[in-house]
């Protein structure tokens, strides 16, 4: 199967692309230029929580494909988000507590998109990323999760940290991969959970991981001391699977 990411060029496509609801990962803009459609345009991917970047006419001339883009170019999402809620009912729904992946600074597309195969395959219902510094659901993505992108929901959300903190309160408890964590064997990884995982250079943030009840680490014989990010995700995902079965 081939997958589609869908840009958008110039002012008036870009402009109904926000105005008809489709979903914009990101936004290229001219740098300085500010002219009436322009403030149109970055009005709404404000209203839509879009990241807005603005880039030289050089930059915008390498993303383009039709060589006329007006000083403007959409990244839409080859698919459509999710919201957590949808997560927790089909938890509910299947009789199951619910178990969550939440991914902290991955921005690597075949990361997020081995993560959501292994999210599937291991039975959890449901992705969460952040709006920003992530990987959106790009067709690298979707060919990298090897169609569990169509089973598996993924949600955005703009801060990872307060959707923590409101899932607490639903009744899921949260442990964060770290390498200075108790050893994943010694901890109850039963029960409505939440799996952070980080980044394999920057971990999971400061203020994500004070979020987290408990923190976990993998165990580890060779010389160097990290994980690619999808394969830590893997590894503490059948930890969660065992425990449950």
């Amino acid at each position: 199967m081939r997958y589609e990411e869908l840009t958008i060029e110039g002012r008036n496509a870009v402009l109904e692309a926000f105005r008809s609801g489709k979903t914009i990962d990101k936004l290229f803009v001219l740098d300085g230029c500010q002219d009436g459609p322009v403030r149109s345009i970055t009005r709404e991917a404000r209203k839509h929580d879009t990241i807005v970047n603005f880039v030289t006419r050089e930059r915008l001339d390498q993303l383009s494909e039709t060589k006329k883009h007006q000083g403007v170019i959409a990244f839409a999402a080859a698919y459509e988000y999710a919201q957590v809620e949808d997560m927790l009912a089909a938890a509910k729904e299947k009789g199951e507590p619910p178990f969550l992946l939440l991914l902290d600074n991955i921005e690597d597309p075949h990361n997020l998109g081995a993560i959501i195969r292994t999210a599937n395959l291991a039975g959890a219902h449901g992705v969460i990323i952040p709006k920003r510094r992530a990987a959106g659901l790009t067709a690298t993505v979707a060919k990298t999760s090897a169609g569990a992108i169509n089973y598996t929901p993924v949600a955005k959300v703009a801060n990872l940290s307060h959707t923590i903190r409101e899932l607490k309160e639903k009744g899921l408890w949260f442990v964060c991969a770290d390498m200075g964590g108790t050893r994943m064997y010694d901890l109850d990884l039963k029960g409505p959970i939440g799996l952070v995982i980080g980044s394999e250079g920057e971990g999971v943030s400061k203020l994500v991981k004070e979020n987290c009840d408990f923190t976990a680490a993998i165990p580890m014989a060779g010389e160097i001391d990290s994980l690619n990010a999808s394969v830590a995700a893997g590894v503490l995902s059948y930890e969660i699977v065992r425990q449950r079965l």
